[in-house]
């Protein structure tokens, strides 16, 4: 069997309302949910489980979606709609806008536990 990506772990403070965000922000529909994590399913069958760690601090971390141009003029259009802050550039210098980087479009913004999120229209490779 060759190596894939089967899923991964997102802190948060509030379970639902990460994976809430994440189902609304990208359309997808709810996973089963077990134990101390609420999950949600990508198309390509990969889970991202969501659990509140023993720790009041999270540290941040980053997390890109590659999403078709259709959903991501949806998607950036919830972002717009919600007032979520978000930018053109990973530095942050950018505020309010959208980049054209490696032929397609992207954007960062942050989720409510504070991750950073790049969502583009083409890989980088």
């Amino acid at each position: 069997m060759p190596v894939t990506f089967n899923h991964t772990i997102i802190p948060c403070k509030d379970r639902e309302e990460s994976a809430r965000f994440y189902r609304e922000l990208f359309e997808l529909p709810e996973a089963p949910s077990w134990g101390p994590f609420t999950n949600i399913q990508m198309s390509d069958g990969v889970l991202i489980q969501f659990a509140a760690p023993p720790l009041d601090e999270i540290q941040m971390h980053h997390y890109a979606f590659l999403v078709d141009d259709e959903l991501f003029d949806r998607a950036y259009q919830r972002l717009v709609d919600g007032g979520i802050e978000h930018w053109a550039d990973h530095a942050g210098k950018r505020p309010g806008e959208t980049n054209t980087e490696h032929g397609g479009r992207g954007v960062y913004f942050r989720d409510p536990a504070g991750h950073g999120l790049e969502m583009i229209t083409r890989p980088y490779l």
